[in-house]
């Protein structure tokens, strides 16, 4: 492997060893620039096209004597003048008809002194006024050339600069123009480049970094697969939810194997001109032959992966289906142990095409999920290990706080809560600072200028109370955490829970979290004679969660194991007939207002606790799930959350026993206890 590596950098060292040197549009420029000096130090216009003539000071003074000048200009700057010829002697002097709109010239060295002199004895001629006009005399100073180059070329020069704008434009700012459009624009990471990340440095994700250790292992010991008949394989999908640290698990991976690693957006293939994301294609697997082993890494592969024919425009993408065609063309191309491995990253693996995940070429999907509570904590550890936080921290508070937050969330909440310190002049982030940084990434920005009269307060408090009020007496609901009526972002009041990390649920907890939600709406109805707009959020959530539990989960008692989903993106057909669609309605109606009258009695039983808690709210507009608890009791039913954090608890405790026994104990006239006998 290192030998490899090796032999690679040194014929890296002359790039262009034995290579003829590429084409670049410097040269046109330099060109260009040649030829504009040629034309400055060689003539102007009037020389090409045989408008000009130099002549000698006497032969000036001959053509003057004999009337054929019309005007004569004198520069003294540059010591010479012009003689404009009159069009009646123009074949006199040039020897041939020259159009008249053309003036045609003398150029003449002329001596310092002595010339004004000489035109003003002509002028002053009878015998030359008697068939000639006087000549007229001007003077100028500036550099005539100059100028008159400037003025000629000026239109020139502003088309090369706009061409040399545009090519840059197109080049992409590095000044090589058109000719590298159809160069890859992958950016190149190695061991000298780039800070190296190693998986110590992506927390949490234990089981993607277990199937990615096996990528590691293929690039550091190639033969010991390839010896057995085994061959390595060309590809992995990271596939998960934004933010969950797709991209870092990749770096991770080339900074374990340490070899390079070429990344590139997949929106970066595609361009303006046809064919340009094909080739790029192409020149991106060129360099990462030249550099194996390693790793090419695309990011967001689904701009340039989508399944072909299906794109959202109803129409062919010829330029994205070929740069598509030709990555599956190269993926499946080179040798199968030429040690370049492709990793891509989406979180859209439903839309792309069946041949980009056929084996052979992204041979295996690797999910990276939302991390769990254990995976939290870690992630906590990271990034407050850069931040002074105090003493009384508890980072298993702060996972359990943080149900269904990705990593790059985590990262968000611990910046947060230390700009809320830093805004509060605080000396370290505590544990308040961490629960308002979550307040404002869920709920929004605090608004404490919306002012909303007492009957609105009483009807928010009322309705936030009745959630808090039946998620507590219900065994299933999610366990609360606090009520506000304080308006956050476009709401007007919010609960906040803490949601069981369920791998399976069932129609009882779906039932029981539906209730929950409709408490607002029926506290409303029970206690205030009214119902409001407060409960749109609610509302919607349940329409939702029971088309999904009828349509697609088959938990109806009308449409039992059934399910309806369909997984083509763009289907224009509906999977049932017009009648089930109507028993698909008429169950959901059914199953939302048998939730709705159960919250509506639960409510009703529970009348003066909830009155307390509305009470409450209305004059703290902040209740905790310790202001619940004083009111209905502790909660008889655990939470799965809790029995894991016992459960983690209790194994943690029985191998700190099993690695840590018990010491006997030992005679006192040992000096040192490793130096008795048990």
């Amino acid at each position: 492997m290192h030998t490899i590596t090796n032999m690679n950098n040194q014929s890296n060292i002359n790039p262009n060893n034995g290579k003829k040197p590429r084409f670049n549009l410097s040269w046109i420029y330099i060109a260009i620039a040649v030829a504009l000096g040629y034309l400055f130090f060689t003539g102007d216009n009037h020389a090409s096209n045989g408008t000009m003539k130099e002549a000698k000071y006497s032969e000036f003074q001959e053509y003057l004597t004999n009337g054929w000048a019309r005007r004569v200009v004198i520069n003294q700057q540059e010591g010479e003048l012009r003689m404009y010829v009159s069009p009646n002697h123009t074949r006199d002097i040039f020897k041939r008809d020259i159009d008249p709109k053309q003036e045609a010239y003398l150029e003449v060295k002329c001596p310092e002194e002595g010339i004004q002199d000489f035109i003003d004895k002509v002028n002053s001629d009878s015998t030359y006024l008697a068939t000639n006009k006087k000549v007229e005399v001007e003077y100028e100073n500036s550099s005539r050339s100059l100028m008159s180059i400037i003025w000629q070329f000026a239109p020139l020069l502003i088309i090369l600069f706009f061409w040399m704008f545009i090519m840059r434009r197109v080049g992409g700012g590095g000044g090589s123009g058109i000719f590298s459009v159809g160069k890859s624009k992958a950016k190149l990471v190695d061991k000298k480049t780039g800070p190296k990340v190693t998986f110590a440095d992506v927390a949490g994700q234990a089981g993607a970094k277990q199937e990615v250790q096996e990528i590691v292992e293929f690039l550091k010991n190639p033969h010991r697969y390839t010896e057995l008949g085994g061959k390595i394989p060309k590809g992995a999908l990271l596939v998960g939810p934004p933010g969950t640290g797709k991209t870092l698990l990749a770096k991770a991976v080339a900074g374990e194997a340490d070899v390079p690693f070429f990344t590139m957006s997949g929106s970066d293939f595609v361009e303006m001109f046809v064919g340009v994301g094909a080739s790029r294609v192409r020149d991106l697997f060129r360099q990462a032959k030249e550099k194996s082993p390693c790793i090419i890494f695309i990011d967001e592969i689904d701009a340039i992966g989508r399944a072909r024919g299906k794109n959202p425009a109803m129409g062919g993408n010829d330029e994205r289906e070929s740069t598509l065609n030709q990555l599956l063309t190269e993926m499946d191309g080179f040798g199968t142990n030429s040690g370049v491995i492709i990793l891509a990253a989406t979180n859209r693996a439903d839309i792309l095409d069946k041949a980009l995940l056929r084996a052979g070429r992204f041979d295996r999907q690797i999910h990276v999920d939302l991390p769990d509570l254990p995976e939290r904590k870690a992630i906590f550890q990271v990034h407050l290990s850069k931040i002074k936080t105090d003493d009384s921290l508890d980072l298993d508070f702060l996972a359990r706080q943080t149900p269904g937050f990705s990593g790059a969330d985590i990262a968000n909440v611990c910046n947060e809560a230390a700009l809320i310190a830093a805004r509060n002049n605080k000396k370290s982030v505590e544990k308040e600072d961490f629960l308002s940084a979550v307040d404002r990434i869920i709920g929004g920005l605090e608004k404490k200028t919306k002012v909303m009269t007492n009957e609105e307060k009483r009807t928010i408090a009322l309705h936030e109370a009745g959630h808090a009020t039946i998620s507590w007496n219900l065994r299933y609901a999610n366990p609360l955490v606090k009520v506000t009526i304080v308006p956050r972002g476009r709401a007007l009041g919010a609960a906040w829970y803490l949601p069981e990390e369920r791998q399976i649920t069932t129609k009882e907890q779906m039932l029981d979290e539906m209730c929950s939600l409709l408490g607002g709406r029926a506290a409303e109805e029970l206690f205030t004679g009214h119902i409001s707009s407060g409960a749109m959020n609610d509302l919607e959530r349940v329409t939702k969660q029971a088309y999904s539990m009828i349509a697609y989960l088959g938990m109806s008692d009308k449409l039992q194991n059934i399910c309806y989903y369909d997984q083509q993106e763009y289907s224009f057909h509906r999977p049932y007939s017009e009648d089930t669609a109507r028993l698909i309605d008429e169950e959901t109606k059914r199953m939302i207002a048998e939730q709705y009258e159960r919250a509506k009695q639960i409510l009703l039983e529970k009348k003066e606790g909830h009155a307390q808690l509305a009470q409450i709210l209305v004059e703290r507009e902040v209740i905790m799930a310790e202001d619940v608890e004083k009111i209905f009791g502790k909660r008889p039913w655990a939470s799965r959350t809790e029995l894991l954090l016992e459960q983690n608890e209790q194994e943690q405790k029985t191998s700190d026993s099993e690695s840590d026994p018990t010491p006997d104990t030992y005679s006192d006239d040992c000096a040192h206890p490793a130096d008795c006998e048990r």
